[in-house]
């Protein structure tokens, strides 16, 4: 067994939860005991736990069978320790409590598992004296600094069923089908499951919608004798005038809309087309379900090289693939960044040449 700097460490999953999440902790902490003699924490329901004390003894037997389990087996939460100013009875803020029950646990070190949100507060953590490393997880795929992360293949898997499904119906209705799918700030989703369905016409929050210009689309196709159309849409997309608001503007406009942004493109489109449209949105069926074969062996890799970057002392990292290999990347260079789909992106650009409209 080799010699590790970490004796003992902290794993919590934060934000919302994807597929992965449990193959991802079976491999940090089956590496961590097996090839290190590390011992393993359990922080329940995320960042809130950290606060509240909400920890358990992890043992071998915990990490049996979860590889192909969705969901996480310690719970999450969305709680921003850095952004509360409230103080507990004994008047320590969130921030401090936190210290105190990482000395009071005696960990050596915090494995973080989550998105933009997560490995922010985990960068932020780091600078405050703990010893951190993140894991990139989100179906959004919007983590900077990584290729990819886990739980986007098995989103994208489920999206393009869905598309695949309502294929059948949009065909025998002669419909406008709207599918709306996650992804509020970057549209990999989107653009991944609507190449893959078959998207006549993708909406992705970087490129602002022309409704004249989809409607035009769809009539085309169906003056090509084609009597229906798919329209995938993420749910952050807008339009060309929603891109020219302010950000208070942007946000009270939304809030005033009586439905999500999908049931909106319907209703503009049956204005513009007069064909009839119909709208489905996936929500959470996105994040369920038993991760992919590659989420699975994607959550494995970056788990045992967390594991590694432990028994190394290589803290204030995040796990990232690039270029095949997973590395450390500065957790400071991830933090407050989301990753956007480029406009020249190779995907973006396949779906243009295979006829599909992006609504500009």
């Amino acid at each position: 067994m080799e010699h590790s700097k970490v004796k003992r460490f902290g794993i919590l999953t934060s934000g919302g939860d994807a597929p992965g999440l449990n193959a991802a902790i079976r491999g940090v902490a089956r590496t961590a005991m097996d090839q290190f003699g590390m011992e393993v924490v359990g922080i329940q329901e995320g960042y809130r736990g950290l606060i509240q004390g909400k920890v358990r003894q992890l043992h071998a037997d915990d990490f049996s069978g979860i590889l192909t389990r969705g969901g996480t087996i310690l719970g999450t939460s969305r709680e921003k320790p850095f952004k509360s100013v409230d103080v507990d009875e004994d008047g320590y803020t969130a921030v401090e409590r936190i210290k105190k029950n990482y000395e009071r646990w005696g960990l050596d070190a915090l494995v973080v598992l989550g998105g933009n949100g997560t490995n922010t507060t985990g960068s932020l953590l780091s600078q405050a004296g703990l010893n951190v490393i993140g894991l990139p997880k989100t179906i959004d795929n919007d983590l900077v600094k990584t290729d990819i992360t886990f739980g986007f293949h098995t989103a994208v898997s489920v999206a393009t069923e869905a598309i695949d499904r309502i294929h059948t119906t949009a065909h025998s209705h002669n419909r406008i089908m709207i599918i709306e799918v996650m992804g509020h700030k970057a549209g990999w989703l989107g653009l991944y499951a609507g190449v893959a369905g078959g998207g006549d016409v993708i909406l992705l929050p970087e490129i602002p919608y022309n409704i004249e210009s989809i409607a035009r689309h769809l009539k085309q196709r169906r003056d090509d004798g084609k009597a229906f159309s798919i329209v995938v849409v993420a749910e952050g997309a807008l339009s060309e005038e929603e891109a020219l608001m302010d950000k208070k503007t942007f946000k009270r406009t939304r809030q005033q809309m009586p439905n999500s942004i999908g049931y909106r493109v319907a209703h503009e489109l049956e204005e513009a087309t007069g064909l009839e449209s119909r709208v489905t949105v996936l929500g959470y069926l996105q994040r369920g379900g038993t991760p992919v074969p590659y989420d699975r062996a994607l959550a494995t890799l970056f788990g045992t090289t967390a594991a590694h970057m432990l028994a190394r002392g290589e803290f204030g990292k995040m796990v990232a693939l690039q270029n095949g290999r997973a590395v450390g990347v500065p957790l400071e260079d991830v933090a407050g960044k989301i990753k956007k789909v480029p406009l020249d992106d190779q995907m973006l650009l396949a779906g243009r040449e295979v006829g599909t409209c992006f609504g500009d």
